[in-house]
Order: C-alpha cells, then sequence, then structure tokens
C-alpha cells in the first residue's frame, strides 16, 4: 500500500503547529488510500522524547533522528536524510509545510529525488493514480488544480490550510542515523535567533488581525493590538505599505513577499485589499473587513464588511469582544 511521508519541522525542540497540520493532512489521505503515515523527527539529542507528540497527531511510525549537529537547521544534511528515507520507502507523497524552513528543504530534497514538487497547496486528494492538489496562483487571483502523476510528489501545505486533528494512538519509533555529517555542509548554521517568542507565530495564530494606512499613524496600531488582545488568540499582522513606512517590523508583514496565512478567522483594518496583502490571506476560512471606502477591493473577499470609520467601529468591536469572552 502507498504510504505517506512527513517531515515534521520542529522549534526550540518542538513539533511546530504546521507539522502537526502537515500530519492532518497525511493522516486523511492515508485513510483514504489504506496506507499508513511516516513521520521525521529530526534534530539534537532529547528529540525523541517529542514522538508521541506525532503520534498522538496520526503518525503510524517515527523516523527519529538525533545529532548535535541538528541543533540549528542544517539544509544539506535534512535534505539528505529525508531523500534517503523516501528512496528506502514506498511513498507515494512527502508533505512538507510551506514555512521559511520548507520552502528551503522541499525543492532541495525534489532536486535530489528528481520529482514532482507543488508548493504552498491548500488540499490534497488521491483521484486513481495522480495526486490532485490546489495552490493559489497570481497573486492569488485563481485557485489552480494541479494533478501530479509522478510518485513519489512532494508538496508543502499552507500553514493553517489543513486543522490540526488528534487521534487516540501512539506511533511506533524507529531510530535512523543521519547519512551525512552536519559539519560538511558547505552552509552551516551557527545559531537561530528567534523573534519575540511572547507573540504568537503569524503562521501559527487561529486568529489575525491586521493594520494597513487606514489606520494614519503608527500610534494608531494600539486598536489593532487591543482587539487581537481581546481575542486572547490572536497575532497581529500588517500590509507591506505599513512595514515599508516603519510602522511595523517587516516580519508583520502578510502579503505576496511576506508570510503566507490562513486562519480561521482574519480581521483586516484600514487595508483596502491591495493584490499583492490578498495573496497572502485570502485562503484564510473568514475575513472580516473595516473600512469607509465600500469600494475598497478588500469586500470582494470578505464574508462581513462593516463600512465605517475604524476610530469608531474597531474600538465598539473589541469591547463587544471582550464582553463576549467574558460571559463565557
Amino acid at each position: 500500500m502507498p504510504n505517506i511521508l512527513v517531515v515534521a519541522e520542529t522549534r526550540g525542540g518542538e513539533p511546530r503547529k504546521v507539522a502537526l497540520e502537515a500530519l492532518a493532512a497525511a493522516r486523511s489521505l492515508a485513510d483514504q488510500v489504506g496506507g499508513a503515515v511516516h513521520a521525521i523527527l529530526a534534530g539534537p539529542p532529547g528529540m525523541a522524547a517529542k514522538a508521541a507528540t506525532l503520534g498522538a497527531h496520526g503518525a503510524d511510525v517515527v523516523a527519529i533522528t538525533e545529532h548535535a549537529g541538528l541543533a540549528n537547521y542544517d539544509a544539506e544534511s535534512m535534505a539528505a536524510l529525508v531523500a534517503a528515507r523516501v528512496q528506502g520507502g514506498e511513498y507515494r507523497v512527502v508533505i512538507f509545510s510551506a514555512s521559511a524552513q520548507g520552502k528551503d528543504l522541499a525543492p532541495r530534497t525534489a532536486a535530489k529525488l528528481r520529482s514532482t514538487l507543488a508548493g504552498d497547496v491548500t488540499s490534497i486528494v488521491i483521484d486513481g493514480d495522480a495526486l490532485v492538489v490546489t495552490h493559489p496562483g497570481y497573486t492569488g487571483k485563481v485557485i489552480q488544480t494541479l494533478r501530479l502523476s509522478g510518485t513519489p510528489a512532494l508538496v508543502s501545505v499552507r500553514p493553517g490550510a489543513f486543522t490540526v486533528t488528534p487521534v487516540a494512538k501512539a506511533g511506533t519509533v524507529e531510530q535512523v542515523a543521519l547519512p551525512s555529517e552536519p559539519g560538511a555542509s558547505r552552509v552551516v548554521t551557527t545559531e537561530t535567533v528567534l523573534g519575540d517568542t511572547r507573540k504568537l507565530d503569524l503562521g501559527e495564530a487561529p486568529v489575525i488581525v491586521s493594520g494597513g494606512r487606514g489606520l494614519k499613524a503608527p500610534e494608531h496600531f494600539k486598536l489593532v493590538e487591543d482587539l487581537a488582545a481581546a481575542f486572547g488568540n490572536a497575532a497581529v499582522g500588517a500590509t507591506r505599505a505599513v512595514t515599508d513606512e516603519g510602522w511595523r517590523p517587516h516580519s508583520d508583514q502578510i502579503g505576496q513577499t511576506g508570510r503566507l496565512v490562513s486562519p480561521d478567522l482574519y480581521v483586516a483594518v484600514g487595508i483596502s485589499g491591495a493584490i499583492q496583502h490578498l495573496a497572502g490571506m485570502r485562503t484564510s476560512r473568514c475575513i472580516v473587513a473595516i473600512n469607509k471606502d465600500k469600494e475598497a477591493p478588500i469586500f470582494k473577499v470578505a464574508d462581513y464588511g462593516i463600512v465605517g470609520d475604524v476610530f469608531e467601529v474597531v474600538p465598539a468591536l473589541t469591547a463587544a469582544v471582550a464582553e463576549a469572552r467574558k460571559s463565557h
């Protein structure tokens, strides 16, 4: 039976939410065709303790690779590890996360395997002999359907596109040696510097509140921050225009040249809806737009639209969200 392989991304010694989303996509495929889900979990010594997390989210087999040289991401060693696993098994599909790391690792692995790669996909099904995926194209103006007939087919899944689904099971654990020494890599990562760990990562937040030029000045971003705080599980995003002006750090930028996100709820505050921005967030499950211009393009993709002054609407919405949370 065709099996599915997931490359489980980690951060700080823990499997990331995007890894669990990739497992959810794999579990759905494997249940469809009767195969098993295998996951690669690689990192420094001690990583084996995290195998149970992957088993509890759909992995039948967790292949553990522990090496001190993997304390930081090593592109060449990881590509060699994944390629060796694929070549030694019968895998129909290999799933990566379409994160910054996944966008680096997936093409390297595809080149080693001379395999097909579809990046940033939002759905996956098997139709006969082909893997069928959807992918936002032309800066998100269309949703493309791609049929991948090669085996194995490699895909990377957009963060937030698949729902994390716990399962009542524990995966079998295997120890796998690293095929190449990280110290021999042409590029060696000496340090990984994380951003503000107190903030939710945009790729993992179920709710994102984003602000645009309609806020008029950087100090008015407090409206966005207050609304995000009222939700309690929200991250703050921004448009490219805002980050270019220096109002927010570039790590907050959402769009074609920023982060690509698919949260459960996306609240756009004072954002007109330029194509570049829509490309990064239009696959969100529910979009709420607040803008005083009723002709703003953002309303064409919004599920709910509020035509009004953000300086009046947002404080009222913040109070309503806080009250709703308090009552629950």
